[in-house]
């Protein structure tokens, strides 16, 4: 098998349940980082298998190409029914990059079905991630990830992310800040000529690639403003951010605005079962059937009866047992648990992030928010420290530039307690402790 890393000697996960996952020689690891905050309701849900084998003993798959489901139907429904206004379709798919993937072709095929078939440009954010397949890839801005297939990916052009503990000047309030980073998208479409370019895409709640990087209050209202004003469309990508993890069921509820068109995966399924969706706004789906009546797309395990009903029992385990509600409860306990731990730790210059997707930025020298270098691979040996004490979380490298900087991103299921939240907050300074002693 080729795994991700040729060099690495993974433990074989064997068994998991609720928050924990268990390898092959018995020992327990902590999901403190949901797999990529994907494993939303914990390992082995008794509910979550006996829809999964209801819906086995009905019908596995079926050619979406011949046959819709009664259970896509009633999961596109249930979306729709829980998203604000303004959401009235969903495009379901087998994961993230795909509903990326597709999200971008949605939007292009719109503007064509308008007979605006100049438009081409998809602007989006340095220190972003939408996916590894070539389009999503070029959407995206990690430096890292984009650097050896960039002969290959289409042009895409780039503002900068809204990053305050990074970017916003002394003088700056928080919403001047915001202003001035979103203004950044019209000068990039003035650029571009409005009438050639196509949306802006970003990720509401940053994810991996900067770590749980949440907006300033009003950022997404000016961009959704700039969007309307050059009548282009707003794409957000809340793959990872999404589907209940920051407190709300969509991210983007929290900053009063609606998208286009909108990507949503990992949580969905809660990795019961592969699955993501594009949800789109009706202006969207008009624009196909007034037209040519067709999407021109598609993907052999789209609406996957199997995938539809984990996507379908997650939504209704949320809602029966009011999971969110104790998603914002447990993050402003992990916020503060964090903050207790790390508030004052020389090596620790950002805490941040929404409901249960917290993140803390590692830094060399806390005043001058230096970074460690990229040779010493700190992300590695958190990753191997915390594996060792019996917990699992998402160090990732390139906060700054995706190239520099060190993050630790946490996701842990929306079924956990407050014992819980302390034993990772302190398994977590262990093993950061000792990756950077080591």
């Amino acid at each position: 098998m080729l795994h991700r890393s040729t060099r690495a000697d993974l433990p074989t996960a064997a068994g998991g349940c609720g928050i924990e996952l268990f390898d092959a020689d018995g020992k327990a690891y902590i999901d403190a980082s949901g797999g990529a905050a994907v494993s939303c309701i914990g390992h082995g849900h008794p509910e979550m298998l006996a829809a999964l084998h209801a819906q086995l003993d009905k019908l596995a798959y079926a050619h979406t190409g011949f046959f819709t489901t009664e259970v896509a139907e009633r999961l596109a429904d249930r979306l729709v029914a829980d998203s604000p206004r303004g959401i009235d379709y969903v495009y379901l798919v087998s994961g993230g990059s795909e509903a990326m993937e597709a999200a971008l072709k949605m939007a292009r095929q719109y503007f064509v079905e308008k007979g605006e078939n100049r438009r081409k440009h998809i602007i989006a954010r340095r220190q972003s991630y939408h996916g590894n397949t070539l389009g999503a890839l070029a959407a995206g801005g990690n430096e890292w990830r984009r650097a050896q297939f960039r002969p290959l990916l289409i042009e895409t052009h780039h503002i900068a992310p809204c990053y305050a503990y990074r970017d916003r000047l002394p003088a700056e309030s928080q919403h001047q800040y915001g202003e001035r980073v979103a203004n950044q998208l019209e000068t990039k479409i003035l650029e571009l000529g409005p009438d050639d370019v196509i949306g802006f895409v970003a990720e509401t709640v940053v994810g991996a690639t900067a770590g749980a990087v949440p907006p300033v209050d009003g950022y997404f209202k000016k961009i959704r403003e700039i969007c309307d004003r050059y009548g282009i469309l707003l794409i957000l990508d809340e793959v990872m951010c999404g589907m209940g993890r920051t407190g709300t069921l969509h991210a983007f509820e929290q900053e009063g605005i609606v998208p286009d068109i909108m990507a949503i995966a990992k949580g969905l399924g809660g990795g019961y079962q592969p699955i993501g969706a594009v949800l789109l706004g009706r202006h969207i789906y008009d624009a196909f059937a007034s037209g040519t009546g067709f999407f021109q797309h598609g993907h052999t395990y789209m609406g996957h009866p199997m995938a539809a009903a984990a996507g379908l029992a997650v939504q209704d385990i949320i809602r029966r047992h009011c999971l969110l509600d104790n998603v914002v409860r447990m993050g402003e306990l992990l916020d503060q648990r964090l903050r207790e731990r790390f508030g004052s730790h020389n090596h620790v210059g950002d805490i941040r992030g929404r409901g249960l997707f917290r993140a803390i930025e590692i830094v060399e020298e806390r005043s001058s928010k230096s970074p460690f270098a990229p040779a010493s691979k700190l992300n590695v040996a958190v990753k191997r420290e915390a594996m060792a004490r019996g917990l699992m979380v998402y160090p990732m490298g390139g906060t700054i530039d995706g190239v520099r900087g060190d993050h630790v991103l946490l996701a842990p299921p929306f079924i956990i307690d407050a014992g819980q939240l302390d034993t990772i907050v302190e398994r977590l300074g262990d093993a950061l402790d000792a990756a950077i002693a080591a």
